[in-house]
Formats: structure tokens, C-alpha cells, sequence
């Protein structure tokens, strides 16, 4: 494994990461990521408007964040979805608020950043009904949120792109792209990459065998829409972008993702970026190829968008 001096310096700097007051692993795993984004984000981008609802279910509320980006004066805005990582049990508002920022920007369009429920205190399928009915909120509510109901995408990272997976499934009929970002799409972790990058850097497989025994009830276990991988029928989905990192364990699962995808049809383009670890979309303090990815997702984006429109006219 040959990493980057930029790579050694980032990994130099999450070892020495020490989240304060922690609780029990569950709560360090929760503080890692929130001190990881905190120090390795860039700075953050001004956006127009950031606002923060909740959408009223029977049992709970899901709390989203809606980013409206700078010099926007369209009445009906394009929108994206954003189902964010952190291994199904971690992650918030903070952790992606500078990519979400950066996406809503580059892309011009409205993002709804979804705060789903996450395990273990909430298993699955409660974060990915948390998505569906994002999604459906998104739709049904899209003239009262100046949002055009034909140019709806949705953005997953690692487990939240597994969850994006499914729900493109489900909601594909709603959704003109998507787009994958290093996914979490097996829970088994015997690849050839879980064996080169079992101790890191940034994952470990230790850690992936607890987020997914905390997130999967064993009666779930054979349940596609869980594991992506396993996932047969995607005719509903809609094109997609799969973001890949070197360095990183996920790797041959999300190759293995795509390739099922290819297979059935789906209209699937894949980028590989050398030398870059899991989560480098949090590294844009020292990292360009932050900006090089959102600005590939912002393209994507347009483009799927623009044949929207052309189809219409």
C-alpha cells in the first residue's frame, strides 16, 4: 500500500484524533466522525438560504436540512436527495454540512439533506423508510418548496449510499440520477480489499463487523434492500454514478455493486479516484480532488437534468 504524503498526513491526523467525554464505543465512533469532518473539512461554503424542518410521521418526526445555493433565482429548482454515511450508526446534520454545501452550489440545486434514524438504537428499515418517505415528502411537497417534481436526483456516501441504492429501487420512477459514493454494499467484508485494508486507513474491519451487527436484526440478513449487493431487480433505477477511492476496503464491494448493476441494465458510469482513502469527500482542507469529485457529481447532475428537459420539450 502506497500512500500519498498528503494521504500519511491525514492519516498522521486521525490517529491522533481523541474525541472528549466519550460514553461507550457507539458514542466514539458517533464523536470520530463529527471531529474528522470538523478538522479535515474545508471551509464552508455560503449558500442562500439553510433551513431546517421536520417531516411528521406516525411514531417520529424526520428532521431535514433544505440548502438553497447562492445566486439561485429559478422559480422550479432542480433538487437532490442527500443520504449521508457513517456506517448506519453515525453521522448528522454537521458531519456533511460542507459537502452538502459545496453539491448545492456546484449543482445549482436545492439539497434536502435527510437526518434519518440510525441503529443500533433504530435498525433497519428505519433509515431506509426514513429515506423513502424523504423522497415522497420531496415530491408530493415540490410546488410548495419551489422545486420542479421532473428534476429530483438523489446523492448516497458509503452507507448512505447503501441505503440510496435501495430507495432508487423503490422511488426510482421519481429520481433522474444517482449517485454512489464509495457504498458500503456487502456485510460480509471478505473481499481482497477488506484483506489489504483491514486495520485502515480510516475503516477497519472490526469496526465494519460492529455497524453492521448493530444495524441488521438477524431476521434481515438475506434482505436485499439492506445488502445492495444482493439486490436483483433494479428496474427502477435510475442512471448512476459510482464514485470509487483506491485506498479503501469498500472498494471490491462496490465494483461488485456495479457490475450487478451493468448487468442488468442500468446505465451506469464509474470513476475511480487514485490514492484517496474512504470519506476523502471530508478531507477538502487538503485534498483537491474533493472539489474534482462535486464537480463530476455537478456535471452528472446537469446532464441527467438537461435530457429531462430536452425529452419534454
Amino acid at each position: 500500500m502506497q500512500l500519498t504524503s498528503k494521504i500519511n498526513q491525514i492519516v498522521d491526523q486521525l490517529e491522533k484524533i481523541q474525541p472528549f467525554n466519550v460514553q461507550n464505543p457507539l458514542d466514539a465512533t458517533r464523536k470520530y466522525l463529527e471531529t474528522m469532518s470538523l478538522q479535515l473539512s474545508s471551509k464552508k461554503e455560503p449558500v442562500a438560504i439553510i433551513e431546517e424542518l421536520n417531516i411528521s410521521k406516525e411514531n417520529h418526526q424526520i428532521p431535514i436540512r433544505i440548502y438553497r445555493p447562492k445566486g439561485k433565482t429559478v422559480q422550479k429548482s432542480s433538487a437532490i436527495v442527500y443520504i449521508h454515511g457513517g456506517w448506519f450508526i453515525a453521522g448528522n446534520f454537521e458531519t456533511h454540512d460542507a459537502v452538502v454545501r459545496k453539491l448545492a452550489n456546484a449543482t445549482g440545486s436545492i439539497v434536502i439533506f435527510v437526518d434519518y434514524r440510525l441503529a443500533p438504537e433504530h435498525p433497519f428499515p428505519a433509515g431506509l423508510n426514513d429515506s423513502i418517505d424523504a423522497v415522497r415528502w420531496v415530491v408530493e411537497n415540490a410546488e410548495v418548496l419551489g422545486i420542479d417534481e421532473n428534476q429530483i436526483g438523489i446523492i448516497g456516501d458509503s452507507a448512505g449510499a447503501a441505503v440510496s441504492t435501495a430507495v432508487s429501487t423503490q422511488m426510482g420512477e421519481y429520481l433522474k440520477f444517482q449517485v454512489l459514493i464509495y457504498p458500503a454494499a456487502d456485510n460480509q467484508l471478505n473481499t481482497e480489499t477488506w484483506k489489504v485494508y483491514e486495520n485502515g486507513p480510516v475503516l477497519n474491519k472490526q469496526g465494519g463487523i460492529e455497524a453492521w451487527n448493530w444495524y441488521l436484526p438477524k431476521e434481515e440478513l438475506d434482505n436485499p434492500l439492506a445488502i445492495p449487493v444482493r439486490i436483483k431487480d433494479f428496474k427502477e433505477t435510475p442512471p448512476t454514478l459510482m464514485i470509487f477511492a483506491e485506498h479503501d476496503p469498500l472498494l471490491d464491494d462496490g465494483k461488485q455493486l456495479a457490475e450487478n448493476m451493468n448487468n442488468a441494465g442500468v446505465s451506469l458510469k464509474t470513476s475511480f479516484y487514485k490514492d484517496m482513502v474512504h470519506g476523502f469527500m471530508h478531507m477538502g482542507e487538503i485534498l483537491e480532488e474533493v472539489q474534482l469529485a462535486i464537480e463530476e457529481m455537478a456535471a452528472f447532475a446537469h446532464h441527467n437534468f438537461k435530457m429531462v428537459k430536452e425529452n419534454q420539450e
